[in-house]
């Protein structure tokens, strides 16, 4: 390992503006202006709640801190007060900033943060909307029944250029659930100061937030065509070609609820290809094949799968210690 460079397990907080270059077109003084104001008002929460500025670069911002809900609450404040100077502006001219936290190791080099950590802060951030904040489900669970703050699911994320999916929930701050059926916001509960056993369920989350929900929907519509389908197969003469698009349909059942079994050593990608391999037994069987030839791509499946295993431990391996 390099003189100088040491580990450790932080929250990390990553802040950018959204639009900064076209605020920049519109105003070089004035965004200049706005983005050190700004800045002032990171500096002074993140000393408040015991955090540190680590990186800076351009009109991003990236800080740490010892405490989960200190870092979170420390976002809130943030997001909250700049909001309120931004009432005052014109919509087209408001600097507004997204946010994510993230609970990982990092690597530490002069006072720098760099690792996967960092990474996964930054993608949070540049998923959230403006004036948001995104939280991953290793700061959910440690901020969940501490804070009165209300919490969304949106369910399992593919972050760009990361290998595994993450979990991630957006912080809602104006205090009332997403508008999920057309109507109006609802209050929740997590606003209120009251604490709940699960704060993401007393936020009012609905189908499109839940990813069970999505599921479960989606197994219901399917069930009802393929119904249809066999109806109709068994009226034109019992050719019983509905087994057909009832294994494509169990399929993308599957492929859809893989992110909700992944555990652990089962990850995504392997739940995905169980899913695949047994979708092609299925057709093998439905066939009247007398050979099992779905054995093949499944044995091909089965390889990429530990070669992509091996690839991710590769790469997530600490760096030798020895010299």
């Amino acid at each position: 390992m390099a003189t100088g460079i040491e580990r450790k397990l932080t929250t990390i907080l990553a802040a950018d503006v959204e639009g900064y270059s076209r605020l920049m077109q519109l105003d070089e003084v004035g965004a200049m202006t706005a983005l050190k104001e700004s800045r002032a008002v990171f500096a002074r929460l993140i000393e408040r709640h015991r955090g540190r500025i680590a990186n800076t670069a351009g009109d991003g911002l990236i800080a740490d801190f010892p405490s989960v809900v200190e870092a979170v609450q420390c976002a809130v404040e943030v997001q909250t007060e700049l909001a309120a100077r931004n009432g005052h502006q014109d919509p087209g001219q408001a600097m507004r900033f997204r946010i994510g936290v993230h609970l990982g190791d990092v690597m530490v080099d002069g006072g720098d943060l760099f690792g996967e950590g960092v990474n996964l802060a930054a993608r949070l951030q540049s998923m959230a909307e403006p004036g948001g904040v995104l939280i991953s489900q290793a700061v959910y669970d440690q901020v969940r029944a501490k804070l009165a703050i209300g919490y969304q699911l949106l369910g399992p994320r593919q972050p760009k250029n990361l290998i595994e999916a993450v979990t991630v929930y957006r912080l809602l701050l104006d205090g009332a659930a997403p508008d999920t059926d057309g109507g109006a916001p609802r209050p929740t509960a997590g606003a209120t100061g009251a604490p709940s056993a699960d704060r993401h369920v007393a936020t009012g989350e609905g189908a499109q937030a839940d990813p069970r929900a999505r599921v479960v929907r989606t197994a219901q519509r399917l069930g009802i065509i393929w119904g249809a389908l066999f109806a109709i197969d068994m009226v034109t003469g019992r050719a019983f070609w509905s087994v057909w698009p009832g294994i494509a349909f169990l399929a993308a059942l599957g492929l859809q609820a893989a992110p909700l079994v992944a555990r652990g050593w089962f990850d995504v990608a392997l739940a995905r290809y169980a899913v695949i391999t047994m979708a092609l037994a299925l057709v093998n069987l439905a066939s009247g094949a007398r050979e099992p030839w779905f054995l093949w791509p499944a044995g091909a499946l089965l390889t990429v799968a530990l070669l992509r295993r091996t690839r991710r431990t590769h790469l997530r391996s600490p760096p030798d210690p020895r010299p």
